[in-house]
Parts: structure tokens; C-alpha cells; sequence
């Protein structure tokens, strides 16, 4: 698959996450783990679509603080996004152990969503500006 066309899958993926945590924001019995499970996977994919972009071929991990690394060291800007890092504990290992990765504080689910779609905004900038050419090219 086309670097770009990649992206923009990986994106459609990231705007599904986004939309299971906009529909659960106000539903208390999902648990702040599963919440943060979605933001999760929601960073994970847009900061990926944003590599592929980049024509970037990226690792399998869930490690949030290596794919922003791995973005700045490719000359993005994504200071804005550092503290999306935060929900790397929510990843696939993290639904396995008892309790939520932070117990102490409840997520601030509606900033959850504002900061999500800062980022999908971004990546979806970006895929827009560089549609116009080669498909394989990176931006």
C-alpha cells in the first residue's frame, strides 16, 4: 500500500477512536481504563498516519514517546502533542492488569477529546496538503 494511502487509513482508524471516546464521555460505567485505552490507540494511529506521511516506516509499538520522538527526529513539529505521551499505560498490556494505570485522578474526558482532535486536525492537515501529489511520496 502507497505510503499515503496508508496514512489516510491509519487516520480513518484514529477518527474511530476518537468517536468511541466522544460517545463515551459522559457514560460513568466505562471505566477510566477503557477510556484511556481509545485515547491511546487514537494518538497511536494519528502520530503513525503522520510518520507514514513523512514516508517513515515505523516499528509495531504502543509506545506513544517513541513515535513523537521518532517525529521530531524526522524534523516534525509536535511539541503541541508531548503530553499526549501520557496515555502510552493505557496500551493492549495495561487492559490486562487490575485497575487503571493512574487511580489516583479520573481523566478529563472532554479535554481527552479536545486534545485527540488537535492532533487528528494536524494529521488530517497535513494528508490534505500532500494528496495533490505522488502517492508514494513523502511529505
Amino acid at each position: 500500500m502507497a505510503m499515503l494511502e496508508h496514512a489516510a487509513s491509519m487516520l480513518q482508524m484514529a477518527r474511530r477512536d476518537h468517536d468511541a471516546l466522544t460517545a463515551m464521555v459522559d457514560l460513568p460505567q466505562v471505566a477510566d481504563s477503557i477510556y484511556g485505552f481509545h485515547a491511546q490507540q487514537a494518538v497511536e494511529k494519528a502520530l503513525k498516519a503522520w510518520l507514514a506521511l513523512r514516508g517513515m516506516r515505523y516499528p509495531l509499538t504502543h509506545d506513544l514517546p517513541r513515535l513523537l520522538s521518532f517525529l521530531r527526529q524526522s524534523g516534525a513539529e509536535v511539541d503541541a502533542f508531548q503530553e499526549l505521551d501520557r496515555f502510552t499505560p493505557y496500551a493492549v498490556q495495561a487492559r490486562y492488569e487490575a485497575g487503571d494505570p493512574d487511580e489516583e485522578e479520573a481523566l478529563d474526558r472532554l479535554a481527552i477529546v479536545a486534545e485527540v482532535e488537535a492532533l487528528l486536525t494536524q494529521v488530517a492537515r497535513l494528508l490534505d496538503s500532500t494528496e495533490g501529489g505522488s502517492r508514494d511520496a513523502p511529505s
